[in-house]
């Protein structure tokens, strides 16, 4: 079997990863010309389905949760599986009861319990919530290793607008292009995030910090480095991160430890990821093309469930996962 996916993000590498590993031969296309740039290089890496289903459709949590094991399969190493630590300002609290009210899978934590699972943040929270089972990757990372495991696998990559335009010739096409499709049923969501580099704070896990305005995540990634993110604008530009947005951002990462005001700035990004109006990913089928989209912030978590949702249909197995 012959299979063309365009779209070299977090949705095109995984589907190219469950075709290859059932024997196709796949090429994948992308516009860019390198794996950089596009909205999943913006994520916050987070596995985190419990969290999600907070906002979330039921399906986010049981789709979700099958990701951390795919992921540590496909790239062993590469999950870090400590948990999702949730906090709010002493103000805020009644927040904590009604994000807890609106999922499962959380041990309430008080200050001391807090103290032992992050050390730089004794006595500053008094109570919080732990989702001890989910976990986090560093996306930037994660798609450069999945895209060099495919190429030894076989897998061929082509860049640059010309090779987007080729034909697919026979065969099997898939459009994982997100916004680039085009779709009049597609939305535009802006996420905006900060690239923070401190030695005066150490993290273990993703913390997210709870605001009725704009709740905030924490991301700890290597080399003292912390992604913070990230807003939500229903808005397809693509423009550089407003003012308004890093100072809330940098506010709220300061409001978690005082540390992060002396952090360097090392990058602000802006990543614009594709919604159907359900906020749910879709896997569908005309003739030989298929297409994965919408998976608004759900990337890494549910790209997973829709790859082989799509391979299932590719080899005629169409009662895989759906979404």
């Amino acid at each position: 079997m012959k299979v063309l996916v365009r779209g070299a993000g977090v949705a095109g590498l995984v589907l190219a990863w469950e075709l290859t590993r059932r024997g196709a031969a796949v090429t994948v296309v992308e516009r860019r010309e390198r794996i950089a740039g596009n909205a999943s290089w913006q994520a916050g890496g987070m596995l985190a389905p419990w969290c999600e289903r907070e906002s979330g459709e039921e399906a986010v949590l049981s789709l979700g949760r099958l990701a951390m094991d795919w992921w540590d399969r496909a790239l062993p190493g590469h999950v870090i599986r400590n948990g999702t630590l949730v906090l709010a300002p002493a103000r805020d609290t009644a927040e904590l009861d009604r994000f807890a009210s609106r999922t499962s899978g959380y041990d309430r934590i008080d200050g001391q319990a807090i103290a032992a699972l992050e050390p730089d943040l004794a006595c500053r929270f008094g109570r919080g919530l732990h989702f001890a089972g989910e976990a986090h990757l560093d996306p930037r990372r994660t798609l450069y290793a999945l895209a060099a495991r495919l190429a030894e696998a076989g897998v061929r990559f082509e860049f640059g607008y010309g090779a987007v335009h080729r034909s697919g010739a026979s065969g099997f096409e898939a459009d994982c292009t997100g916004m680039a499709a085009k779709r009049p049923d597609l939305r535009g969501v802006r996420g905006e995030m900060l690239l923070l580099r401190t030695s005066e704070i150490s993290l273990s896990r993703p913390v997210r910090l709870l605001h009725p305005r704009i709740p905030v995540y924490v991301v700890p990634r290597a080399d003292n480095h912390f992604m913070i993110g990230a807003t939500m604008i229903e808005s397809e530009a693509a423009g550089p991160i407003t003012a308004r947005s890093a100072m809330e951002l940098l506010n709220a990462a300061y409001a978690l430890h005082p540390a992060f005001g002396e952090a360097e700035i090392v990058e602000a990004g802006v990543g614009v990821r594709p919604a159907f109006p359900n906020n749910l990913p879709r896997v569908e089928r005309s003739g030989d093309s298929f297409s994965i989209n919408g998976l608004y912030r759900h990337g890494f978590l549910l790209a997973p469930a829709m790859a082989r949702q799509a391979a299932d249909m590719m080899f005629g197995r169409e009662q895989g996962e759906t979404g």
